[in-house]
């Protein structure tokens, strides 16, 4: 696909809060490498990134977006993700294929929630990160208190390697530690000019450069081994250590900037050259040799996001093994089909370049794949093998839809089918009791999103209900011995089933997950009917005798059973499970759980009161209160219901002045008594 070798190619990822200036970082990171020639600005819709009409008109990142650029004979492979709690699938799904990350982080706010959630999913991929201090050039900016909240609510070894010139508006510059030297960004000019430390910074760079040498030789001990001999470290040193440091996530590299004014861009890409692993540097999701050696292997890439285009349909891959070509055919191992390559497209946001083929390492997107969704592993027909797909997060919200006339309800099924398979974290279903179609998502705004796109992109007019929230049911005292005794004799082969369950709270009241456990002696059930009991309590999990809520926290231990020489089956004992538990629910103490989601409100101060009054209205339990640069910060749980047009009620209560963002919790229990089902 390019003449880069492996080790000469980056896979990152843009990660942020909403507002932290990831798709600015980006645009600035595409006209820098000269893959634009006019720099794009989010509050004029003109990105690469934000290329859709709903991000454009929102100014906001719904979809994660590919982009390519290269810098100093280095392919970087770009992904803009969303900032939004709504849209953290999609985040979820990129970070799956990632080999490294930048977090974006505003110098006035320091970490926000959304930041904090991005941040725990790339710990769970493992994903090495360096962080960006971005608007460096905001009133109230501070690198050392956005330094210290990494440190204090990320738990990682934040490592400056820059110090700023200038404060606030007189940001200018940064002051490179590793190679001793400033950087300056004179008046509107879109270069950077290398240039002596200042004299009066000079004494603070040493003492920090210092501090740094230290900290890395603590951690590495290549750096330690010099550090000993010379008392210092050198910069190629310093570097390599950075670099390994960062690959096995013990620190973190710390940058600033200001991406809007093209400040701290050209260091930026240096760091990620220098700092962020090439797909070699990482391990295979499976046994291969050196990453050099990956594409000799066969086929195994990852679908991690399907797009329907007005040309098409957009398969996105990325490539951990072997060569792809036009003409492929390819398997997808899940759904044990094959699948024909029609055509490999490079990416550039909406912009496409076809290529004769991929390799080992790539991200691209294909034409010709019709069925797989994201998730998939398409592989070699004659080497099949399965990738971890991405965790699927549960929706949350629900919203009634229905089609305005009768002439469109068949449109909108394959309308909301297409949804489905572009994003995963959509959920459509049919309310039994009421006959309506639910489609459900992470968060009001993501079903806001999902409908609009319906309207425009399908031209289907489409009612809409009031979102619903997607309550859990749980058991507050369960029963023990519960004897269930499962008989059916209609002719033929009968049916028997004979089991004695506990059932229990699984921890404390909001405690989520499913436990089943047997502790049956002396054969009176054999193994295969104790998978049958298991199938048939998880099938009575999915409606409760509250509301016919799913259930979940609880705990089931098979004690005792029995069964008959012939009429005992599978089917006898998981129906005899399912009947079983349900008999216990309703036996036992129920409650019913709610969604609860931890919100950051950013006010003026002298409408603090104002904002605590409406939050405590919403049920919301205040965690911390703070007031910087003029600005107060207040941290709250509040129940998901209590969200809805809340965005309306801060701006009128803090005059177009206040924010908020959002992270979900977990579960807690609703306003309600103890219930007996």
């Amino acid at each position: 696909m390019s003449p880069h070798t492996l080790a000469a190619v980056r896979n990152l990822g843009i990660l942020a809060h909403v507002d932290a200036g990831k798709t600015t970082v980006t645009e600035r990171m595409l006209y820098l490498t000269g893959e634009i020639h006019r720099r794009g600005e989010v509050h004029d819709g003109t990105t690469v990134t934000d290329y859709d009409a709903q991000e454009r008109d929102r100014g906001i990142t719904i979809f994660a977006a590919a982009v390519s650029c290269t810098w100093n004979d280095h392919r970087l492979n770009l992904i803009d993700t969303p900032g939004h709690v709504d849209f953290a699938d999609e985040v979820e799904r990129s970070l799956r294929v990632l080999d490294g990350a930048i977090a974006v982080f505003d110098a006035v706010a320091g970490v926000e929630p959304q930041s904090e959630s991005v941040w725990r999913r790339a710990d769970r991929h493992g994903v090495p990160r360096i962080a960006f201090i971005n608007k460096m050039d905001r009133p109230g900016a501070d690198l050392e208190a956005a330094v210290e909240s990494i440190r204090a609510r990320l738990h990682p070894v934040p490592l400056l390697v820059q110090l700023p010139i200038g404060r606030e508006e007189e940001f200018i510059g940064v002051v490179d530690l590793v190679r001793m030297r400033a950087l300056i960004w004179s008046g509107d000019t879109d270069r950077v000019v290398e240039a002596p430390i200042p004299p009066e910074l000079l004494e603070r760079a040493n003492r920090v450069r210092a501090e740094l040498e230290e900290a890395v030789a603590e951690r590495h001990p290549v750096a330690l081994e010099e550090y000993l001999r010379r008392s210092e470290l050198s910069a190629q040193t310093l570097v390599a250590a950075l670099r390994e440091l960062t690959g096995d996530g013990e620190v973190v590299v710390v940058l600033c900037g200001a991406a809007y004014r093209n400040r701290g861009v050209e260091p930026l890409l240096d760091a990620v050259v220098d700092y962020l692993p090439a797909p070699s540097d990482r391990p295979a999701p499976h046994a291969t040799d050196d990453g050099q050696a990956r594409s000799a292997r066969p086929l195994a890439a990852l679908v991690f996001k399907v797009q329907t285009t007005p040309t098409g349909r957009l398969t996105y891959l990325r490539l951990y093994s072997g060569t792809l070509g036009k003409g492929d055919v390819v398997l997808d191992a899940g759904a044990r089909r094959t699948e024909r390559i029609g055509r490999i497209l490079r990416v550039q946001a909406d912009r496409r370049t076809e290529v004769p083929r991929a390799v080992a390492g790539d991200i691209v997107a294909v034409v010709g794949v019709k069925s797989a969704r994201a998730g998939a592993t398409l592989c070699a027909p004659d080497a099949p093998i399965m990738l971890e797909p991405p965790v699927v997060a549960e929706p949350v919200v629900s919203v009634a839809v229905e089609a305005a006339n009768g002439a469109a309800v068949e449109r909108l099924s394959a309308a909301l089918a297409g949804l489905v398979q572009e994003d995963p974290s959509l959920v459509v279903h049919m309310d039994a009791e009421t006959g309506q179609t639910l489609l459900s998502g992470q968060g009001e705004l993501h079903l806001e999103v999902a409908v609009e796109k319906i309207r425009r992109d399908r031209a289907i007019d489409i009612a809409v209900g009031r979102p619903q929230v997607a309550y859990r049911e749980t058991v507050v005292r369960g029963v023990s011995g519960l004897l269930y005794r499962h008989v059916k004799q209609d002719g033929g082969a009968g049916q028997f089933a004979h089991v004695v369950l506990d059932v229990a709270p699984l921890g404390e009241c909001g405690t989520t997950g499913f436990e089943f456990t047997s502790t049956v002696v002396g054969g009176h059930v054999p193994r295969e009917y104790v998978r049958a009991v298991e199938a048939g309590c998880r099938d009575a999990l999915e409606a409760g005798p509250l509301g016919g809520h799913p259930v979940t926290g609880v705990r089931v231990v098979l004690t005792d059973g029995a069964t008959h020489p012939k009429d005992s089956s599978e089917l006898a004992f998981r129906t005899a499970g399912r009947l079983a538990l349900h008999q216990a629910l309703r036996a036992g103490a129920m409650r019913l759980l709610e969604p609860m989601v931890e919100i950051t409100v950013t006010a003026p101060p002298d409408c603090l009161g104002p904002v605590l009054g409406d939050l405590a209205a919403r049920r919301g339990r205040i965690l911390g209160s703070t007031t910087r640069a003029a600005t107060a910060v207040v941290t709250a749980e509040i129940p998901l219901a209590e969200i809805f047009g809340y965005a309306t009620r801060l701006r009128s209560r803090t005059h177009g002045r206040g924010t908020f963002g959002t992270r979900p919790i977990g579960y807690a229990p609703a306003a309600q008594r103890d219930t007996r089902a």
